[in-house]
Formats: C-alpha cells, sequence, structure tokens
C-alpha cells in the first residue's frame, strides 16, 4: 500500500487503491484525503488533522500550518 505524508502533522497516512497493492491485496483504508482549503490551496490531510481545523469559519493555508504547533 502506498503512504503520503500529512501536510498537518507529518505522519505517513495510507493511500487505497492504485496499483500499489495489487500483488499483496491488502484491504487497509485510505486514512487521509486532499482538501481544496478557501484559499484556493490543497492539502493531503489525515482524518485526526481534518477534525482538528476550525469548523467556525473557512480554513485557509495557517490553520494548516497551526496543526503541527498543536500536535
Amino acid at each position: 500500500m502506498a503512504s503520503q505524508p500529512c501536510d498537518g502533522c507529518g505522519e505517513s497516512v495510507s493511500i487505497a487503491g492504485g496499483i500499489a497493492n495489487i500483488w499483496t491485496q491488502e484491504s487497509r483504508p485510505t486514512e487521509g484525503i486532499v482538501l481544496e482549503l478557501g484559499d484556493g490551496t490543497e492539502h493531503f490531510l489525515c482524518y485526526r488533522c481534518i477534525e482538528r481545523l476550525p469548523d467556525d469559519r473557512e480554513v485557509t493555508e495557517a490553520d494548516v500550518a497551526a496543526l503541527d504547533d498543536r500536535t
């Protein structure tokens, strides 16, 4: 299975699909997604970091950068 670092916390996150696990037939779920934020930037975030984003206003790149400070 392929993995990618989370832009928020830096942890390696599993990415399902594609050809990465065709031979091993692993069935681990994807642990994050790419989000397009209100300021037009895109970030790959794990679900834990997504839950820590503010939900009372439009999220920006500064909010993603602040996630590492809150770990």
